[in-house]
């Protein structure tokens, strides 16, 4: 503290000097050092005027920079502590450091430093050097870069300070970088700051550090042998081979809730029903934390963990055996779950549970596992953990009015309006997506309205509070919502610049050149290709349709109505890959002809849907996936057709369900009518029973 203060003196010092010398010249200049000095004439002159041409001109930093170059030039030549070897040296350090600057001043690197403060500060180091000082205080007086400019200067290499300083711009990288703390020393593992940088990252990412901890090199030696507490408790997890099994109960752990033994009886056999109890009964507890503003370590690792064994131990069984009569059978593995439980396999395995698997499993045993049936007292079991997602869940699966009949009408208004308030105050946008899928799947028209209304009141509020955020997603929200009712005609392409949400207009999918709405199927040449390509062809066999057979492909064209030609691959034998040479020549002729499809159907197994996804056009802007867990592919689909329409279902595809959405989707559009999903799924719905009903229910409009 002693030298820093020294420090301070010495500046102000200095900076007084400066100003009460603005007179100094410098001596004469032996011809055998005019070259150096000139070569920091022009370094400066180019600073200079590369500011000037950028607009960064600095009038009072440069003309003090100006004196303060005279003065270093002018102290050198001057003193009788440098001989004439060193004068050279520090002659061919201060221009060495006034590149450095010019350096980072071109690459716009972030430096906070003026140019006269670097060389104010590089005064004082020389000063340091000359009488035996340390350079390192002076370095809590720069920024990054202008610290590294200093100790890379050659005229310093030897200051006894080199080490320290060096080791407070390592303290710097890392402020600036947290999360890069552990890269950063596994590259520096000696230095002196290590201990305590090792402690903020250790609190900052404790996977990481746990994945560092178990290397053996100088870096995982060093994480080892700190004498923290957290520290080293993920040390001894890491050195062993179930450590990551403990780690979704770190926080618990290191503040004496949980002892490894209450844990260690499970990780043997991670695959127990108590595992996943243990691991429910802690994001509860982790969920109450964090409503009251609190940050549980590896909470993330938990509810990952959570998600894992959700799908691996339960979801997975319950899926496979959705051809099971018996709901008994069926169900078995999830029986003794508690209502809890139950309720976290919803919301951690919504992606990959099946319809049936929530309506005939989950979700009627959340309910007969509870002594009072009620939906307020479940939220209030899991402390409104994810009670957003719930909800979303239960609105997908037409499940939503039970649960809201569940508790009294009073207190199921509440939730409804909490689920659609304060969604500005989240660092996503999941909450407000969940509302707007919600929407599409409500029917009651009191809830609609609620809804409504709701969004329209927290419009009104971030408006009053001025919060940007907020505005922008209750204003899209309450647009999105309004477009749902035709009596509004808004065109959400006009307002927003989006496509449509729940409907995609006749015009939008019609070639812009000739009006013709273009579709094209991918058909594959197995044994059920075939099977499907003629059930298809069978379909439009009637006189609103025209069927022409090409060598390659068949043409379907409507005859009245709405120009629509469908454009279909043969499918050829694909033992010699002639299925995929029929696709690429039909690709070739589209784009030859300039037709670019606007409807996209892949009709073949899921092990062909990687082919074609991988050759669907970006034109697409309603996309069919007709095999079996076509939802896996959405990301795909979406990177190469950004904002298209895709039906895909969750599990099982089968050909006439696929069949049923192109005669529909065809005839509405043949009609010139608009694709409007809600009622057009409301009507498909009773076409079809039993098994394929089933199947159906797990098809998804995204």
């Amino acid at each position: 503290m002693n030298k820093l203060i020294h420090t301070f003196f010495l500046l102000i010092a200095f900076y007084g000097g400066v100003n009460a010398q603005q007179t100094d010249s410098i001596p004469p200049i032996p011809a055998m050092r005019q070259l150096h000095h000139e070569y920091i004439i022009r370094s400066f002159s180019a600073i200079k005027a590369y500011a000037a041409t950028n607009n960064k001109l600095s009038n009072q930093d440069f003309n003090l920079a100006g004196q303060l170059i005279t003065k270093l030039r002018s102290k050198i030549e001057l003193s009788t502590e440098i001989d004439n070897n060193a004068k050279y040296t520090w002659l061919r350090g201060v221009n060495d450091l006034l590149q450095g600057y010019f350096t980072n001043y071109q690459s716009t690197k972030t430096t906070s430093t003026p140019l006269s403060v670097l060389l104010n500060t590089y005064q004082i180091a020389m000063t340091e050097q000359l009488t035996g000082g340390s350079i390192a205080p002076l370095m809590k007086l720069l920024d990054l870069e202008s610290a590294i400019v200093v100790t890379e200067n050659f005229a310093l290499a030897s200051n006894r300070g080199m080490t320290a300083a060096k080791d407070s711009i390592l303290v710097k990288q890392c402020n600036r970088n947290p999360d890069k703390i552990l890269p950063i020393l596994f590259r520096n593992p000696a230095t002196a700051s290590a201990d305590s940088l090792i402690v903020l990252a250790a609190f900052r990412n404790p996977e990481e550090l746990y994945s560092y901890a178990a290397a053996p090199n100088a870096l995982g030696k060093k994480i080892q042998s700190v004498n923290h507490p957290f520290v080293k408790l993920v040390s001894r997890l890491s050195l062993t081979s179930t450590g990551r099994m403990y780690f979704p109960f770190l926080d618990q752990l290191y503040t004496g809730k949980l002892k490894m033994d209450s844990i260690t009886k499970f990780v043997g056999n991670d695959t127990s029903a108590g595992y996943f109890s243990l691991l429910v009964r802690t994001r509860i507890e982790y969920a109450k934390r964090i409503q009251s503003g609190d940050t549980p370590m590896a909470a993330k690792v938990l509810y990952d963990k959570l998600k894992a064994k959700s799908i691996e131990l339960y979801i997975n069984e319950i899926n496979a055996l959705h051809s099971e009569n018996s709901d008994i059978v069926r169900f078995k593995s999830i029986s003794k779950l508690s209502p809890q439980e139950l309720y976290y396999l919803a919301v951690t395995g919504e992606e990959e549970m099946y319809t049936s698997s929530f309506v005939n499993g989950v979700y009627p045993r959340i309910f007969s596992g509870m002594k009072s049936p009620r939906s307020d007292s479940l939220l209030a079991m899991v402390n409104n953990d994810q009670y957003k997602k719930f909800i979303k869940i239960t609105a997908a699966y037409n499940k939503l009015d039970d649960f809201l009949a569940k508790m009294d009408k009073k207190d199921a208004e509440q939730l409804m309006r909490g689920f659609v308030n304060g969604l500005e105050k989240t660092n996503s946008l999941e909450d407000a997506v969940d509302v707007a899928d919600s929407y599409a799947s409500v029917y009651n028209p009191a809830l609609r309205k609620l809804m409504l209304s709701q969004v329209q009141l927290e419009l009104k509020r971030c408006i009053e509070i001025k919060n940007k955020r907020g505005q922008v997603i209750y204003d899209l929200l309450g647009t999105i919502f309004s477009s749902l009712e035709p009596s509004n005609k808004i065109d959400l392409a006009a307002k927003l610049g989006i496509m449509p949400i729940y409907e995609l207009p006749n015009v939008y999918l019609k070639d812009k050149e000739n009006g013709r709405v273009i579709m094209q199927q991918f058909f594959y040449g197995d044994k059920d290709g075939m099977v499907v390509f003629n059930a298809f062809l069978n379909k439009f066999r009637n006189a609103n349709w025209k069927i022409t057979k090409k060598s390659q492909w068949v043409e379907v064209s409507s005859r009245k109505g709405t120009p629509i030609t469908i454009y279909a691959n043969l499918p050829l034998d694909e033992t010699e890959e002639l299925d995929a040479a029929s696709q690429d020549s039909l690709i070739a002729y589209l784009n030859e002809e300039k037709l670019h499809p606007t409807i996209v159907i892949h009709r073949g197994h899921s092990y062909y849907l990687n082919q074609t996804v991988h050759k669907m056009p970006s034109s697409a802007k309603l996309v069919l996936l007709g095999s079996c867990g076509g939802y896996q592919s959405l990301n795909e689909v979406l990177e190469i057709a950004p904002g298209a329409h895709i039906i895909s279902s969750k599990q099982i595809g089968t050909g006439i369900i696929n069949q049923g959405l192109i005669n529909v989707i065809s005839e509405e559009l043949r009609l010139g009518k608009n694709l409007k999903w809600p009622a057009l799924w409301n009507s498909l719905a009773i076409r079809f029973s039993g098994t394929a009903k089933e199947k159906f229910d797990d098809y998804v409009t995204k």
